[in-house]
């Protein structure tokens, strides 16, 4: 696995070419190769912060950094995603300590809660989420609360 460069931005300091990568690899992943058809751009994204793992420029990872009371009454991990291509080298799991790390030196430590795809619940588990409830449908997937207190 490549060594990635991080970014943690506002929404108005992404540079257009950023904004179009990490939206173009949002909807690689979370439409076309889930074959979901969902609003991907749901208003949030202007008062989040962005993560961004590159390498030689081009985005391999991302997650999206949602302040306490927009989507839930705790801060928020959303639009984990890394690129098809990077996966199968810990990738994910390098990402989600980032995003863990980045989000505390936003707001300070803190409980983070996500809505996280079901059948990747024993992948955040290893980053010290609990399951916060029961399943439910989102976009037509069964999706699960967690938190990490």
């Amino acid at each position: 696995m490549p060594t990635l460069n991080w970014r943690c931005l506002p929404f108005d300091a992404l540079h257009a070419r950023t904004l179009y990568a990490l939206l173009q690899l949002r909807t690689e992943v979370f439409v076309m190769e889930q074959a979901c058809v969902f609003q991907d751009m749901d208003g949030a994204d202007a008062q989040c912060f962005h993560l961004l793992g590159e390498h030689d420029g081009a985005l391999q990872a991302y997650a999206r950094l949602v302040p306490q009371g927009l989507k839930f009454n705790e801060a928020s991990i959303g639009r984990v995603v890394t690129l098809p291509a990077a996966r199968g080298g810990g990738l994910g799991h390098v990402l989600m300590r980032e995003a863990v790390q980045a989000l505390k030196g936003l707001w300070g430590d803190q409980p983070i809660r996500i809505g996280a795809q079901a059948h990747l619940e024993p992948f955040y588990r290893q980053h010290g989420f609990e399951p916060d409830g029961a399943i439910y449908i989102e976009d037509g997937i069964d999706h699960i609360e967690m938190l990490r207190a």
